[in-house]
This record gives structure tokens, C-alpha cells and sequence, in this order.
């Protein structure tokens, strides 16, 4: 790998894992070895029992400028095999289960929109650019924009954004539901850390369920969606967190967890 390549890394905190991307000298303009790293990264959260939720955060200014295009798109592009096993960035292919917060600041453009619509929250810093400038480019949304927008904001406010390509605030990411929090500049690490403590404060299988669940209803639809109910049920109410959870109720004390 290559310094220009970029890297993404992992450390572990507490029940948390904390993702850091960072190509600050290219706007963290995504490189195939970064979406591999991350995809590791992803991977790492997926398989390690003590992790119950992943922090994505990017260094410097600015979240992402999105592709570096001449490594995905140009004369020399480097081409990845498709694998159905490894965990997709983007949350198109395999996803994963357990919560994802991400935070974003400055320029968010094209993939890094793509990637946070795939995430579960989102913390804004209030200096936060957004565009979807693949149509400016001669290409459509490669990263599931067409579906999530939608999902998210409805047809006519994505339809609105999307084809004109044009430029939008934090305020009006927030209005849109691409983003759940805006923060002042310098705080939406720090605030999507704290998200991720309270969702640790719950139980981790009943966090997963509910994630679960809710992607069944927008992969298959509403009646699909409470079909899943019984299996909600003897997922959490015969774990040993449920049985923490009635007992700490009982007691009048804070319950520990220990997602099994």
C-alpha cells in the first residue's frame, strides 16, 4: 500500500469501536485499499462479542470528497472481485448487525452521502456541504443513493437533490432525515461517542433485534416486518439480559449487561 493510499484504522473502546478514516491531504477522497480497510474494520465490530457498536469518524475538515475517481474509473482502475462474505461499506451487500453511528463534517459528498444513508445515526457538524455530484460527472449513483434517498427523504425531495446534483446544508440534512443531530464544528465525534455510551447502556441482543427487524420491514415490507415479532420474542425474553433487565428493574438499580 502505497502512502497516497490512505488508511483507515480501529481501536477498540470499551463496547465500542471507533473507525477513523484518514486521506486529510485528499479531502479523504476514498481509495480501493480504504473501502478494504474499512470493510476489515466492519468485519472486526461483526465478529468481536465485547464490540456492540462502531463509531465511523474522519479526519482533518472534512468527511469524504468523495471517490478518488481515477482509481475506480480511469485507465488503470483497480477492479475488486465481487465477495458476497465480506462486509460492504456502503451496506448494499453484506451488512452489518450491530449499531453504526457516524459522524460528518465539512465537505460530505457523493460515496460519503451513500455511506452515512447506510448507517443507523448520523451526527452533523453545523459547517456540513452535501452533494450527490455523480450526474455533473456523466455517471448515475453507483452506491445505493437512488434507494436510501428515497427512503429517507421521500421521492420528491430526493428526486430534487439527485438530479439537479446541486449543494445543501447541514439544517437541511437534518430536515431531510439524511442526518439525525447537527453539532457545532469540533463536536460531532464527541457527540456520536456519547450516542454510542447510551445505545452500550442497552442491551446488546435486543439492540441488534430491533435493527434486524427494522431492516426486514424496508427489504420485504410491513406484514414481513411482524412476522419477525415471535422471533424478537425467543431472541431476548430468554436471554440472560432480559433476566438482568427485569432484576434491575425490580431493584431499583442500573443493569449491567453482558449481551448473552
Amino acid at each position: 500500500m502505497s502512502n497516497d493510499d490512505g488508511k483507515v484504522t480501529a481501536q477498540s473502546d470499551g463496547h465500542k469501536l471507533l473507525i477513523t478514516v484518514d486521506r486529510v491531504g485528499k479531502r479523504n477522497s476514498f481509495t480501493p485499499p480504504m473501502f478494504d480497510q474499512l470493510s476489515a474494520s466492519l468485519a472486526e465490530l461483526e465478529e468481536n462479542p465485547d464490540l456492540w457498536v462502531g463509531v465511523l469518524l474522519f479526519a482533518g475538515d472534512h468527511t469524504s470528497a468523495g471517490l478518488d475517481m481515477p482509481r475506480f474509473f480511469g485507465p488503470g482502475a483497480e477492479t475488486r472481485a465481487s465477495d458476497p462474505d465480506r462486509f460492504d461499506p456502503l451496506s448494499i451487500g453484506r451488512r452489518c448487525a450491530k449499531p453504526l453511528v457516524m459522524a460528518v463534517q465539512g465537505v460530505t459528498f457523493t460515496v460519503a452521502i451513500e455511506m452515512m444513508l447506510g448507517f443507523d445515526i448520523v451526527i452533523a457538524a453545523a459547517d456540513c456541504r452535501f452533494r450527490q455530484l455523480e450526474p455533473r460527472r456523466g455517471i448515475a449513483v453507483f452506491g445505493g443513493a437512488h434507494v436510501r434517498y428515497v427512503q429517507r427523504a421521500g421521492w420528491g425531495n430526493a428526486m430534487y437533490h439527485l438530479l439537479r446534483a446541486d449543494e445543501f446544508n447541514a439544517e437541511r440534512a437534518l430536515q431531510l432525515g439524511l442526518v439525525q443531530e447537527v453539532v457545532p464544528v469540533g463536536q460531532q465525534g464527541d457527540r456520536a461517542m456519547e450516542i454510542a455510551d447510551e445505545i452500550c447502556q442497552c442491551a446488546p441482543l435486543a439492540v441488534r433485534e430491533i435493527k434486524r427487524a427494522g431492516l426486514v420491514y424496508l427489504e420485504r415490507g410491513e406484514q414481513a416486518a411482524f412476522d419477525e415479532i415471535p422471533a424478537m420474542r425467543e431472541r431476548t425474553l430468554n436471554s440472560e439480559d432480559a433476566r438482568e433487565g427485569i432484576m434491575s428493574f425490580l431493584e431499583r438499580r442500573e443493569a449491567v449487561f453482558r449481551g448473552r
